[in-house]
């Protein structure tokens, strides 16, 4: 007989995420949260032509909770999005192991900040957003040192902006980090929590 998953969700309906990414799954799986993921369908960069950098990730966050919570009625959606910004420019996720070898190289030696949204969303309605930022300073990368934690990292670095993932290799990369270790993962997880626990969504 198989025995139901323990879970701190308390709505009617299930938890939906606006999003697939496998980290910001298994941060709420790991919180016995366990939501229905799906990714939101938006035109991402034009998105970003009408906006300031510093909008930017809200924005996203917003956008995508409210396309999807058109799907389900009732639901609460969790929408969430992060940006990158390195002395002026936007960086977004490599399309390839080029890009994410010029990313690095961009950002060794360099400090650059880091934006995470989120956003909840019920029957077209934002009930609650949030924004955090993370500051984090890479040191000089030699050209091996770039091949090596690439070739190590594989398709992995294909997900997340700056071609980097902090688990792991990835500090390595870094001389200086002041943030809050979910915000840099690409996720406000804490206030949103604290926002979920004071409307009783969560135990």
């Amino acid at each position: 007989m198989k025995t139901q998953e323990p879970t701190f969700w308390t709505h009617s309906k299930p938890l939906i995420l606006a999003s697939q990414s496998h980290i910001r799954r298994a941060m709420l799986e790991s919180l016995c949260l366990l939501p229905l993921c799906v990714p939101a369908t938006i035109d991402e960069r034009k998105l970003e032509e009408s906006l300031e950098v510093h909008e930017l990730s809200a924005a996203l966050a917003k956008a995508k909770a409210l396309r999807v919570a058109t799907q389900f009625p009732d639901h609460i959606v969790l929408g969430s999005d992060q940006t990158l910004t390195c002395n002026g420019v936007n960086y977004h996720k490599p399309l390839n192991i080029t890009e994410a070898k010029t990313q690095l190289q961009a950002l060794s030696g360099q400090t650059h900040q880091l934006k995470s949204s989120a956003a909840v969303v019920l029957d077209g309605k934002v009930l609650f957003k949030t924004t955090q930022n993370a500051t984090l300073t890479m040191r000089v990368l030699k050209p091996d040192f770039i091949e090596f934690y690439l070739a190590s990292m594989g398709e992995a670095v294909f997900s997340t902006v700056g071609g980097y993932q902090l688990e792991a290799l990835g500090l390595h990369l870094f001389e200086k980090i002041k943030g809050d270790h979910f915000t840099i993962l690409g996720f406000p997880l804490l206030p949103v929590l604290r926002f979920l626990r004071q409307t009783g969504y969560v135990q």
